[in-house]
């Protein structure tokens, strides 16, 4: 007789609940700094990730997947133990080891492939399925820059796990801190010399948009030749 693969749900995987309820925590409790946008979005956020748990989808099974720069993860998470984001690191940590690392660029400029990847967690080709929101992590080597990209119909936000960075060359952020991209918004990342940064990122739009996103950098004009 053939056996039948039974294919898990959320609630029967707790590291992945645990990850998706730690990271909905941090969007509860870290400010908005007065901005209603900025709280709408984290609201928004929010009623994503609780319906996703109500909804306690099927699991897809993570194919470990590694980059150059993962080998910067376990300082990485190393450096975020004694931050306010000490809960979700310790999430992240039991997850590690399972994670799909990529690009999601098809042509990566020069030098970035050594320097910069990402895993999705929750979303269209996460091991957590949902058309509804993307969640995941970008991890960045230390003196990166990330260049210059924006996002079409989507709203991003950014959580700094560790290390520090700053976007656009206005302010740095180091660990609790958030940065809020609204769609169209072309942003650039720095990262600081000595250590690497961790982010917890996500993403809210239409389910066509958060399915098809194609990322791609923006290209400076070239100059005109006289």
């Amino acid at each position: 007789m053939e056996q039948t693969s039974v294919v898990p749900h959320l609630s029967e995987r707790p590291a992945w609940g645990y990850l998706a309820r730690d990271v909905l925590e941090m969007y509860r409790t870290i400010p908005a700094g007065g901005s209603a946008k900025i709280r709408a979005h984290q609201r928004l956020v929010r009623e994503k990730i609780t319906a996703l748990l109500r909804a306690n989808p099927p699991l897809r099974d993570p194919v470990a997947g590694l980059k150059p720069v993962t080998a910067h993860l376990q300082r990485a998470l190393d450096q975020g133990r004694d931050t306010p984001m000490s809960r979700v690191i310790r999430s992240i940590d039991r997850l590690k080891d399972v994670l799909t690392w990529q690009y999601g660029y098809e042509k990566v400029p020069r030098g970035l492939d050594q320097k910069y990847a990402y895993a999705e967690l929750v979303g269209p080709s996460g091991p957590v399925p949902s058309d509804q929101i993307i969640l995941g992590l970008v991890l960045f080597a230390p003196g990166c820059i990330y260049p210059t990209h924006a996002h079409d119909g989507i709203a991003e936000s950014y959580i700094c796990l560790s290390g520090a960075m700053s976007q656009n060359d206005q302010g740095v952020y180091v660990p609790g801190s958030m940065i809020f991209n609204p769609p169209g918004q072309m942003h650039r990342i720095t990262v600081a010399d000595q250590e690497p940064s961790l982010l917890a990122y996500a993403w809210t739009g239409p389910p066509e948009k958060l399915a098809s996103q194609k990322m791609v950098f923006s290209r400076k004009p070239r100059k005109s030749v006289l």
